[in-house]
This record gives C-alpha cells, sequence and structure tokens, in this order.
C-alpha cells in the first residue's frame, strides 16, 4: 500500500473537498482519500492498479491539478 499527501491549491470549500474524495475514491485501487480545506491537501492511500500518473491526471481532469 502507498500513501501520498500532495498540495492541491484549488481547494477552497467544502464541495471542493467532497469532489475530491468521490472522484478519487472511484479510481480502482484506491482505498481512502482525505482532502482537507484548510491545508489544501489530499491524502491518498492505494495500491495496484492505481498509480501516481493516475491520480494526478484524474486530480487535473477534475479541475484539481496537483502543485508542482
Amino acid at each position: 500500500m502507498t500513501t501520498v499527501t500532495y498540495s492541491v491549491p484549488n481547494i477552497s470549500c467544502g464541495h471542493c473537498v467532497n469532489t475530491i474524495q468521490t472522484e478519487v475514491a472511484d479510481l480502482e485501487g484506491v482505498q481512502t482519500v482525505t482532502a482537507n480545506q484548510g491545508t489544501k491537501e489530499v491524502e491518498i492511500i492505494f495500491d495496484a492498479p492505481a498509480d501516481e500518473v493516475a491520480i494526478k491526471n484524474l486530480m487535473a481532469e477534475i479541475n484539481y491539478p496537483v502543485a508542482a
């Protein structure tokens, strides 16, 4: 199992948190998604077949790109 924490500057409200948690949790292999409006961070725990490329691509697709 892999745990990653991303900085996501576009998180500005509870709806953002809900959207990220719902969409990313739908990726096969993702175990948990915890988005935090206060810190603008997202912690994701996942196994294969999910990977960081797929997660980052999805985050960008739903308009919450991961900060470089």
